[in-house]
């Protein structure tokens, strides 16, 4: 048998020689000085060689070791050698799934039961938060500290809530991965106990006009790009939801023209469950106000080329950032005192204040309508999204005109120059359009 001393004394001879230790193992002696384990043995009447590595990488112990467990293979009917390439292909097959990959099988598999807004939200933010920092590596060797380290930089900015959705797609990849075989555990499972909390609660918003106009002058005053600008105004004026502002489409714009301007968000960009956004009929009508038409004559030099308003500073087909119009309002001093989800209740508590002084008798009703909210007890298919719309528009103008008292008209934004690196800001700015303008027949559609 070999020992620590006779393999470390070995010296190389012009021609390789073997050193052998019990039960097969032994010593290769290269002329170049190389000491080389090797285990030979039979297998299906065939005499083999199994490498174990160099020395002294590999102890003499080690090597034994190696040994013992080629002889226990052989011992139930394995042959060492492609036991030894099965796992090596394994181990290349489990660090070719990485995150990334599995992820996007995942989104593919799953995006079917979503609307496309969400699905499209969905990928995005993995692309954004997860992929840059844990996407290229093997999705078996994640741990929760790598997965934890991913949620604390989203939660750095602020995003509270964001840092939570994410936590629970990179739980539902991880649980696609289990039922795959690709997995055996969840990483993610348990963060969601050491994340920051949500302050309960509703969403911070100002909700007395004054303060809310001072605000707005405020944030238009910032060095954003012109169309971050346009957008936080018309969010203001019509109340949506930022998300279905975000996505907004030219072709979603009817009678621009005419005497009764309309903005027609599609189901499927709605709020809501699969029924709602596959409802016929299910669409949310915003009736725009010469205010809001102001705004979309300043915005269209800027994006009426393309299908999307409000189009990511960067890439043209994408909407912009879901975090721009709020850290527009935090720059302004508005951090933890209005979010642009506010503007929806800063609308429903002033106009209904509005309404209890001068109002009709169901224009609370027809407040929550222009909101969107199904009223308690109705039913999504049979409820009227169309109801009270000449009412509707009275409502939208006394809100326009209250809001917009005092505040500059829309084009000015677009003449303050921007801070923001991007294609909005690198060329000159178009000229605004003239006082004849009319928006075209055709709206163009997002390609």
């Amino acid at each position: 048998m070999l020992s620590d001393a006779k393999v470390r004394a070995a010296k190389p001879r012009p021609k390789s020689y073997k050193l052998s230790d019990s039960n097969r193992l032994f010593l290769l002696v290269t002329p170049s000085g190389g000491k080389l384990w090797r285990y030979g043995y039979t297998y299906d009447g065939k005499q083999k060689t199994l490498s174990f590595g160099a020395y002294p990488q590999i102890s003499l112990s080690e090597a034994r070791m190696k040994r013992d467990e080629a002889a226990n293979m052989l011992s139930e009917g394995h042959d060492p050698n492609i036991v030894k390439k099965l796992k090596i292909e394994a181990t290349m097959e489990a660090a070719r799934l990485t995150f990334e990959k599995v992820a996007r099988q995942w989104h593919d598999n799953a995006k079917s039961q979503w609307a496309s807004v969400h699905a499209a939200d969905v990928i995005r933010s993995l692309e954004r938060d997860v992929f840059p920092a844990i996407g290229e590596l093997p999705i078996g060797q994640l741990t929760p500290p790598l997965v934890l380290a991913v949620l604390r930089e989203v939660e750095a900015r602020g995003s509270i809530e964001t840092a939570k959705r994410i936590r629970q797609r990179i739980s539902a990849v991880f649980t696609y991965g289990i039922g795959q075989g690709i997995v055996t555990h969840d990483p993610a499972e348990k963060l969601g106990a050491v994340l920051k909390p949500l302050r309960k609660g509703r969403q911070p918003a100002i909700t007395e006009l004054v303060p809310l106009q001072r605000m707005i002058v405020r944030a238009e005053e910032d060095y954003a790009r012109p169309v971050t600008r346009l957008a936080l105004r018309l969010l203001a004026l019509t109340a949506v939801r930022p998300s279905e502002l975000r996505g907004a489409q030219w072709a979603e714009f009817d009678n621009l023209n005419g005497q009764e301007p309309l903005w027609r968000i599609p189901s499927a960009r709605m709020k809501g469950d699969l029924d709602r956004k596959d409802e016929l009929n299910g669409d949310h009508l915003v009736p725009l106000t010469p205010q809001a038409l102001s705004v979309l004559r300043a915005l269209w030099p800027l994006t009426g080329s393309g299908g999307l308003l409000f189009p990511s500073n960067r890439h043209m087909h994408r909407p912009m950032s879901e975090n721009a119009i709020g850290y527009l309002l935090n720059r302004a001093g508005y951090h933890g005192h209005h979010v642009p989800h506010g503007f929806r209740a800063a609308f429903s508590t002033i106009m209904n204040e509005w309404a209890e002084r001068e109002g009709k008798e169901h224009d609370r009703k027809v407040i929550d309508l222009m909101l969107a909210h199904v009223p308690t007890g109705r039913v999504e298919g049979a409820y009227n999204r169309a109801a009270y719309m000449p009412r509707r528009r009275e409502l939208a103008l006394v809100w326009s005109r209250m809001l917009s008292a005092g505040l500059p008209d829309p084009i000015i934004l677009t003449e303050r120059p921007a801070k923001e690196v991007g294609q909005f800001s690198r060329r000159r700015l178009p000229p605004p359009v003239g006082d004849n303008f009319r928006f075209p027949t055709r709206m163009p559609a997002q390609k």
